[in-house]
């Protein structure tokens, strides 16, 4: 598992290469947004990097972490501030953060897992069941031209 400074580098690579290329990334190797939180104690804007999944016309993330045994802080934030700015493809949306629940949750998250195996492979690592998170407000990659 990696450390907290480890994730932290890794994420700030990824968000500068996302911007760079307009939301063209080869590592990780699976389809990121960047969805920036207000922080629940801080008030500071946090921009993390995360797989997305696409069901119809709605955009979602899970909030895995990697597999590590506590929620990420993203997911605590937009609990308190559900009102995020997502970054996917070249452009920027406001969107509010709604997580899902139940049947519909583990629906969800069976096909970011399906598309995206590391997420399945983390779930291994870990007791905590991964947040799933439903974008409203964003357009669905089709509508923008992306896989």
């Amino acid at each position: 598992m990696p450390t907290d400074e480890e994730f932290l580098s890794f994420n700030r690579e990824v968000i500068a290469g996302f911007r760079a290329n307009a939301g063209v990334v080869t590592q990780p190797d699976f389809p990121i947004l960047l969805i920036t939180t207000t922080g629940a104690r801080t008030g500071r804007s946090t921009t993390t990097p995360v797989a997305y999944g696409v069901e119809g016309n709605r955009v979602f993330v899970v909030a895995s972490k990697g597999g590590a045994p506590s929620h990420p802080a993203w997911f605590h934030n937009l609990r308190a501030n559900p009102e995020v700015t997502v970054e996917l493809g070249a452009g920027t949306y406001v969107a509010r953060a709604v997580p899902v629940q139940g049947d519909e949750r583990d629906r969800l998250y069976r096909l970011l897992a399906a598309r995206v195996p590391a997420l399945a492979a983390y779930g291994q690592h870990t007791s905590r069941v991964f947040p799933v998170v439903v974008l409203e407000g964003v357009p669905a990659p089709d509508r923008l031209g992306l896989p």
